[in-house]
């Protein structure tokens, strides 16, 4: 199968170059201006951007366990329809995925139902080494630790398991931080003033600066003892962001930072009108934290954007603050909220790309994707930067078919997605076959 896409302009490594773009079975295999050769499909990509596909490196997807909220099926399909053409997903579902059966079973599932491409983290407690270090570096993005309170038993707050994990594996640890123990007395506080029905307004001082900073300073010190590979993901304080540094490039990093767009998005202004729906762990802070996330963002001591992509049904998100959960399905509009802040002169095209394709690309090793590299898996996207459309219930397809984003317009869309050379999205139509892989990484000794 040949697909020509013509005089598109391709933005990739730094720059922005007009060429056409040759797609033969699943690899992008001519990239020149004026290629001529026969294809079973034109497509004519005349004032359009065409982006490595984005590389999601932390998504709830719910499978197994917790699937009236979303499941990999729907969620993978909410992906590609916003340019997502590869994701990590997260193991705290409905078992933990905290043995090798137990991530099998996950991958087994993500062979069946994943319209991306796909890859597990195994899951980390405090008492399962044994299983962590079994985990195979060539088919498995990394180690997921809770260093903040979680689904199931999946809170690592023993020390000494702690320091074991980061001392006896070479692959990638990714963490949630924030101390438990801050938390807990501050929700303390505020249930005594107002009971279970705490306003959401509160949830930032709640799981505060204080219990961010305090968790990923520690987990960083951790790391520079140990010399593992930390990847901290979304933070959301000003204040964190003297724990990482812009001064070495990102393949020479052993501590790297994750941002959400959640939290480059909304502050803690936004609970008076989006209430629980914009309830995430961590809160969305202040302006000058917003700010402060932006600020690292755009001088690199933050790498990789991400969504957490983790949809709850609308009624549960309508519950008290004790009882609504946390997280946002996302998925479906990262991308398009980035081309939002590069239309309003907050970003660049290529600074986008970097850290929402390449990077996630290099820091997790990722074989063969994140680049538009004659070679390289021909997963791609093309958005018309001149399409206003506003985010509505009709048009939302994730499972649980709300978006705390409902209700915002938007500049730029999403017209074709390919994952492994296959037109998997074009023009709001969905390719019903699955054509996601498992994504393989290069290990290094």
């Amino acid at each position: 199968m040949k697909i020509l896409i013509k005089n598109v302009k391709i933005v990739n490594e730094g720059q922005i170059i007009e060429s056409d773009i040759l797609i033969e079975n699943d690899l992008i295999s001519k990239i020149d201006s004026g290629i001529s050769e026969e294809a079973d499909q034109i497509i004519e990509g005349s004032g359009k951007y065409l982006l490595p596909g984005v590389i999601d490196d932390q998504v709830h997807f719910r499978d197994p366990g917790l699937t009236h909220k979303g499941d990999i099926e729907t969620e993978s399909k909410a992906a590609i329809a916003g340019g997502i053409t590869s994701f990590i997903d997260q193991p705290n579902t409905v078992p933990n995925a905290v043995t090798q059966d137990l991530l099998a079973d996950k991958y087994e599932i993500g062979s069946q139902k994943a319209y991306a491409n796909y890859g597990f983290m195994m899951g980390g407690t405090n008492d399962n080494l044994e299983e962590v270090l079994k985990t195979n570096p060539r088919n498995v993005p990394g180690i997921k630790l809770f260093l903040g309170s979680s689904t199931g038993n999946m809170l690592v707050d023993n020390p000494e398991t702690l320091e074991n994990i980061f001392s006896n594996t070479k692959m990638l640890i990714a963490v949630h931080c924030e101390d438990e123990a801050t938390i807990k007395a501050n929700t303390q506080k505020y249930l005594d003033q107002y009971g279970e029905d705490i306003p959401v307004k509160f949830h930032h001082l709640i799981r505060s600066e204080e219990a961010c900073y305090k968790s990923s300073s520690k987990a960083v010190e951790l790391a520079k003892k140990t010399g593992a590979r930390l990847h901290v993901f979304h933070l959301s304080t000003a204040k964190e962001m003297e724990l990482f540094r812009n001064d070495i490039p990102l393949k020479d990093k052993k501590i790297t930072a994750e941002v959400c767009v959640h939290h480059l998005t909304f502050t803690n202004e936004d609970y008076d009108t989006k209430g629980g729906l914009i309830k995430w762990n961590p809160a969305v802070k202040t302006q000058k934290d917003k700010d402060g996330l932006w600020e690292a963002l755009l001088d690199d001591r933050i790498d990789v954007i991400a969504t957490d992509h983790a949809p709850h049904t609308w009624e549960e998100k309508q519950n008290v603050y004790t009882k609504c959960p946390s997280g946002a399905p996302l998925v479906q509009h990262s991308l398009v909220v980035m081309l939002e802040n590069y239309i309003n002169g907050k970003i660049s095209l290529e600074k986008i790309v970097e850290k929402m394709a390449h990077n996630p690309a290099i820091l997790f090793r990722v074989e063969k994707r994140g680049f538009v590299r004659e070679g390289y898996k021909a997963d791609l996207v093309l958005v018309d930067l001149n399409e206003s459309w506003t985010v509505a219930k009709e048009n939302i397809l994730y499972k649980c078919g709300w978006s705390p984003l409902e209700g915002m317009n938007f500049h730029a869309k999403v017209t074709h997605t390919f994952v492994n050379g296959n037109l998997v999205y074009d023009n709001g139509k969905i390719n019903d076959e699955k054509f996601g892989e498992r994504l393989l990484f290069e290990v290094q000794e």
